[in-house]
């Protein structure tokens, strides 16, 4: 059973949907129980960084979500959930994150357009991560002001380039996240979604 965490922020019925359409069985839950016992976890989050962590704390849904990290068991942040994995993010001002991975969530800054908007090819900078098994680099679709400069290059999964080498995949033991929508992302986003559950074991149905 993936749980797909629920503090009042996220596409929490498309994510559940897609899961589902993988063939493993879905629950949107808030309950602490049932997120611990599920056998991988799923942060979705539309929104405010701030106004984010301001839900996951007054839910207790920041300590579950560290314990569920804790426990080795495969955690995916996705979207506005892949930036809270972060230690902070400048979004509104300074922001605490989850601090699961180490680094900050800076606006992007240029004589461009944003928010950083449409498909985007991605490169695999960890090519043996298991996320990317059996899959080729193609392009998936972003929607963001802001993006997550990681400390450690070896969290750096995936890229795109938008003006800048811009952070898509991360990933640090049994914790990784998405900017991008991967159910929104086509074949490849629900593949790579796919390759993530598949750490959580088989699907329950074909």
């Amino acid at each position: 059973m993936i749980a797909i965490i629920d503090y009042g922020m996220g596409n929490l019925h498309s994510v559940s949907k897609a899961v589902e359409r993988l063939g493993y069985e879905a629950v949107i839950t808030a309950d602490p129980a049932v997120i611990a016992a599920a056998d991988g976890a799923i942060l979705p989050g539309v929104g405010a960084f701030g106004d984010a962590m301001d839900n996951l704390r007054e839910t207790g849904m920041d300590a579950v979500t560290k314990a569920y990290a804790a426990s080795g068991k495969p955690l995916l942040g996705i979207c506005l959930g892949m930036q809270l994995l972060f230690s902070q993010s400048e979004e509104h001002g300074i922001n605490e994150g989850l601090s699961l991975l180490p680094g900050k969530v800076i606006r992007f800054q240029g004589d461009y357009k944003v928010p950083h908007m449409g498909w985007n090819k991605l490169g695999f900078e960890q090519s043996e991560s298991p996320l990317f098994k059996g899959l080729d680099e193609g392009h998936v679709y972003f929607v963001h002001s802001y993006h997550a400069k990681p400390e450690q290059a070896s969290d750096l999964l995936a890229t795109t380039d938008y003006n800048q080498q811009v952070t898509a995949i991360v990933g640090r033991g049994n914790v990784y996240g998405m900017q991008f929508h991967p159910e929104k992302s086509g074949e490849l986003g629900m593949q790579l979604l796919g390759n993530f559950l598949a750490l959580a074991g088989s699907p329950v149905k074909s």
